[in-house]
């Protein structure tokens, strides 16, 4: 009755169920595809920092959502680069913060997170609040960014008097490889990832 060559209409029935079955095997695997290479090029780009986001979320597919939303956001931000006189201006502040901490590491490392504060502002990043600041750096600057967390750490154990000189000098290196960082100067320690 209508059917191509005297097929029953079990057997068309079977025939059509197979092929859905094996195309939504064949899409099942493609979207699997998409999502591993997402959060291969994810892992790839934010290095230590998927691993940060992966441990705090404790689900892959979550950390990829976080990092990906992340990506966006970054993408909308008004960032921009510094002239010559901008950047020869904070080259030459930051050198000041250095030399000063051979006599006062304590104010050293202040003026450090100041200078971060009001370099990451002129580059045109929210200065508002200092996790979303690390979270936006770190799409540029995975490996750096961690090394940033630490120095603020460090720098409010300083305001609490429980930081050391060798804290202090650790906090000012890692200023010291965003700021290179940020001005453009990346001497290869911060392994952009990007």
């Amino acid at each position: 009755m209508g059917h191509p060559e005297g097929m029953s209409s079990t057997a068309v029935i079977v025939v059509i169920v197979v092929v859905v079955i094996a195309l939504l095997a064949v899409v099942a695997f493609a979207w699997s595809r998409a999502g591993k290479r997402r959060s291969a090029r994810l892992r790839e780009r934010f290095g230590p920092e998927y691993d940060r986001q992966l441990a705090e979320t404790g689900d892959p597919a979550e950390t990829d959502r976080v990092l990906a939303e992340r990506e966006k956001r970054h993408r909308a931000l008004p960032l921009r680069e510094l002239d010559e006189r901008e950047r020869a201006t904070f080259e030459q502040r930051w050198t000041s913060v250095q030399a000063e901490f051979v006599d006062d590491p304590d104010r050293a490392v202040e003026h450090a997170d100041a200078l971060v504060d009001e370099l990451m502002s002129a580059r045109g990043y929210p200065v508002d609040d200092a996790d979303e600041r690390a979270k936006d750096v770190a799409v540029e600057h995975p490996v750096v960014v961690q090394r940033y967390r630490e120095a603020r750490r460090i720098a409010a154990a300083n305001r609490d008097h429980r930081a050391d000189t060798e804290d202090l000098r650790g906090a000012v290196t890692a200023y010291r490889e965003l700021v290179e960082a940020l001005l453009g100067r990346d001497t290869g320690r911060t392994n952009t990832h990007a």
